[in-house]
């Protein structure tokens, strides 16, 4: 049975998530059990998911947020085993990295960018990305033999593959054109140590800025290398000529100590022989 605590942050996040989901996510708890949540994530474009809809579950524990949810997946996916637990940093397999800042949204964004990398952990599968877009386009007849799914999201069970509310192309009031809205909805979103992988367009042109500045780099080097070497070519001359000068300030600078010597000691002298005529000596 959920604590207080856990009813009352999950009917909160309840309700942002209707107010305000998260791209290409969607979820929602059972009507008569709010620790069981329900969720839908759509295949993100340029990915072998993409156009896919992947059905699963979150079932948090009673102590949430103090401790954290397990997760499943129902559809058919290439990447994950249909209805075995899954081991991320956010789920049960580790209490330990969990944090209770996290949440719903939170766990969802992280597990749809985790499906679309490569780590391998339990729960996972591999699948080719022919079979994985061959899953993908089967994915929503599969959801309508699932009975929850047809019962928990009944405006998706639909013979056509229906949006979720937020498909990544939403534009805020003075934005841009749709093609700036297409833009934005391709960076990168970062959560925890997991990330949203970012459309190849934008990776293109990332690499592409990557070499301009690499080119730049080296050209930069190699000017620097060219001054250098012509600097050098060019103070050879001064150096060969300024090491007479050198050697001629060592010979005036020894002319000078040997001066300086020669006057001290008759200083000494003198002032013996003065010191002795005035004895009476000499």
């Amino acid at each position: 049975m959920a604590t207080k605590a856990a009813i009352k942050r999950l009917t909160k996040e309840a309700q942002l998530m209707d107010k305000d989901p998260p791209p290409l996510v969607y979820a929602r708890p059972k009507e008569d059990n709010i620790l069981e949540w329900h969720y839908i994530l759509r295949g993100p474009p340029d990915t072998p998911y993409a156009g896919g809809e992947y059905h699963g579950q979150l079932l948090f524990p009673p102590e949430f947020p103090f401790k954290p949810p397990g997760i499943k997946m129902q559809t058919p996916s290439g990447r994950f085993a249909p209805n075995t637990k899954i081991c991320t940093s956010m789920s049960d397999y580790h209490p330990h990295t969990w944090q209770p800042g996290w949440n719903t949204s939170t766990i969802l964004i992280g597990l749809l960018s985790f499906m679309c990398s490569d780590e391998m952990t339990t729960g996972s599968v591999t699948a080719s990305d022919a079979d994985r877009r061959k899953l993908a386009a089967q994915s929503h007849a599969f959801n309508l033999t699932q009975k929850k799914f047809c019962q928990i999201f009944p405006e998706h069970a639909g013979p056509e593959i229906k949006d979720l509310p937020n498909m990544g192309d939403k534009k805020k009031p003075g934005e841009g054109s749709a093609a700036d809205g297409a833009a934005a909805s391709s960076k990168t979103e970062k959560v925890g140590s997991d990330t949203l992988v970012s459309s190849s367009a934008s990776d293109s042109a990332s690499m592409q800025g990557l070499k301009n500045r690499a080119t730049a780099s080296s050209s930069t080097t190699a000017s620097k290398d060219n001054s250098t070497s012509s600097t050098g070519s060019a103070r050879k001359p001064e150096e060969a000529a300024a090491r007479p000068r050198n050697n001629g300030r060592r010979d005036l600078f020894g002319v000078r100590s040997s001066l300086v010597v020669l006057v001290v000691l008759a200083y000494l002298f003198i002032s013996r022989v003065m010191n002795a005529s005035a004895n009476g000596i000499i």
